[in-house]
């Protein structure tokens, strides 16, 4: 069967090789398994990679670019009007010739594909992914609202996978969990995490995008607060972004150089060693499905205090491993949070093994026999 899979993933040419979103590559060479072809129309960027990025590994993964579009500023959202008309001859195209239609939501390319599913995609098995927080938020785009509501009341008539589970939900929409990592890597790292034990400095940690949507600005305010009340630890940010100096510039204006360090974009090998040595993974993030870093964080024992936002309450709930605060909460809770379990080494290592224990779940084997089943 061949998989046509529909994305905003960002790519990149690199020296004559396409590059992706690395979590995402690595989501999709594990498809590569079940299905006989997989071809994935996303954007091909101009702009230099990020350290994060990968090349697919699966020989029957193929790339088809699209031109990209979106921003921030109203300008860049104008643009993607000029974009549609291409966009659609080559989704029309490409549904024509596939088996089976994968679209990867939410995004502005995710939004032209549904509309046009009943058209060139009628009578093929359609799979829908919401990446995004299926619970509604204040701020929320209304793109993001329409392709729910498409996504609810099936008017595209497929399946929907989704983080977390939610009131009334219909049967065509599947609870699922995002796969993070192989079994071999859950292994190894769980191996390595059961030894882990509290020591001074207390290691934080936070990796991913580092912007202010993804609560970089709070992490620096805790870690300004660890500081004043003299709490020992030491603060790594793994990744990067446009607004780096941003917070470079706040880290030395508040003295706290010789307690936060910025690694840049790692790649997947390096970061497992920021993992290993992390005891907390603060993630303050301001919108949220289910970020893949918190289960990698789980399995190498790392504790996490994060946003109540997305599936990440329930999880870490139903698994007693870790805190969550709602997202406008004040960044003094998770200093005290902090606080309060290095004051008591016991409640942090069982929370940490209940982390270890909970993270076997998001194995890309476990995900790959989900796909089958559904």
């Amino acid at each position: 069967m061949k998989l046509l899979i529909i994305s905003h993933t960002p790519h990149y040419q690199v020296e004559g090789n396409v590059l992706g979103w690395g979590a995402t590559v690595r989501e999709i060479d594990q498809l590569g398994k079940i299905f006989d072809q997989i071809v994935h129309l996303a954007p091909l960027h101009d702009r230099p990679a990020p350290g994060s990025a990968l090349a697919y590994q699966a020989s029957n993964v193929i790339f088809h670019s699209l031109k990209p579009a979106g921003g921030e500023s109203f300008i860049d959202k104008l643009g993607i009007l000029s974009r549609i008309p291409g966009w659609l001859s080559r989704i029309r195209r490409e549904m024509k010739e596939t088996d089976a239609i994968h679209i990867r939501c939410p995004a502005a390319i995710s939004l032209v594909a549904l509309l046009v599913l009943r058209l060139w995609g009628r009578g093929k098995p359609i799979w829908v992914k919401y990446a995004g927080n299926w619970k509604s938020y204040p701020g929320q785009a209304l793109s993001y609202k329409f392709q729910q509501f498409i996504l609810k009341h099936n008017l595209h008539s497929g399946v929907v996978t989704i983080n977390g589970h939610w009131p009334d939900q219909p049967d065509h929409i599947y609870s699922f969990l995002n796969p993070s990592f192989s079994e071999d890597d859950y292994l190894r790292g769980a191996a390595h995490a059961r030894e882990k034990h509290l020591s001074y400095p207390i290691k934080l940690l936070f990796a991913g995008n580092l912007s202010r949507a993804k609560g970089v600005d709070r992490v620096l305010e805790i870690a300004k607060k660890l500081s004043e009340v003299g709490f020992e630890f030491k603060l790594t940010l793994v990744g990067d972004g446009p607004e780096r100096p941003d917070f470079e510039r706040f880290v030395e204006d508040n003295s706290l150089a010789k307690q936060v360090h910025f690694a840049g974009w790692q790649p997947i090998t390096s970061l497992h060693k920021y993992y290993q040595d992390a005891h907390f993974f603060v993630f303050p993030s301001r919108s949220e499905g289910w970020p893949k870093v918190l289960s990698e964080a789980m399995s190498h024992g790392v504790l996490p205090i994060a946003s109540a936002i997305g599936s990440i309450p329930e999880i870490l709930q139903k698994a007693n491993a870790g805190q969550t605060i709602p997202p406008d909460g004040d960044p003094g809770a998770y200093v005290e949070l902090i606080v309060n379990y290095t004051q008591d080494f016991d409640r942090w290592k069982q929370a940490s093994l209940n982390g270890i224990w909970a993270a076997k779940d998001f194995t890309y084997e476990q995900y790959l026999m989900r796909v089958k089943k559904m």
